[in-house]
């Protein structure tokens, strides 16, 4: 364990590579997060903070600390950025119907913000902020909407987190680290 002094003892982060799942075993036999932490991770019981689903990659938190988790995940209280490219022409109809909302199989689906940031032939790139997290909460989202040329829905291709309140991805793809005590109190901070 590479830990020093300044290590916070509630979080640690993980930059969570496509094709894991959130989960502490999979009946299907997948690979799990837990493959890519120390044994330690499972044995002494920390768990995610939130999910990302088997095709999305990037920051996810772990804690053995309930009440920190719940903060974190609470509707409202921490805001999570992500990179995402859709298979499709996204409009400022789309994204302004994101931000007000979009129902999803009896959700209602938004977005807090939303900026395209290119276009490569018929997919758009957003960086996406949402303050909450439903299951599956950005594919749902975009995939209530119509591309309008085709008429078909859009897609979520890639789906990558970038940062979770004041915490930006600063890990290689499948590694991990304890947050700094400073690091955990800036994002703690603000929280209810």
């Amino acid at each position: 364990m590479n830990s020093t002094t300044n290590d916070s003892k509630k979080l640690l982060a993980l930059n969570k590579p496509k094709g894991y799942v959130v989960t502490r075993s999979d009946e299907l036999g997948r690979k799990t997060v837990y493959d890519l932490l120390p044994d330690w991770v499972f044995e002494d019981g920390w768990m995610p903070v939130g999910r990302l689903d088997l095709d999305s990659k990037g920051l996810l938190f772990f804690t053995t600390k309930g009440k920190t988790g719940d903060a974190l995940t609470k509707p409202g209280n921490c805001m999570k950025v992500y990179e995402i490219w859709v298979r499709g022409h996204v409009t400022d109809e789309h994204i302004a119907a994101a931000k007000k909302g979009v129902k999803s199989k009896g959700d209602l689906l938004k977005a807090v913000g939303i900026e395209k940031k290119g276009i490569g032939g018929a997919k758009t790139k957003l960086t996406v902020e949402i303050d909450e997290g439903k299951n599956r909460h950005i594919r749902r989202l975009f995939g209530a909407l119509k591309d309008p040329k085709f008429g078909t829905p859009l897609k979520v291709l890639k789906l990558k987190r970038i940062s979770i309140g004041s915490l930006k991805l600063d890990l290689e793809n499948g590694k991990w680290r304890f947050l700094s005590v400073e690091e955990e109190r800036m994002l703690l901070k603000d929280l209810d």
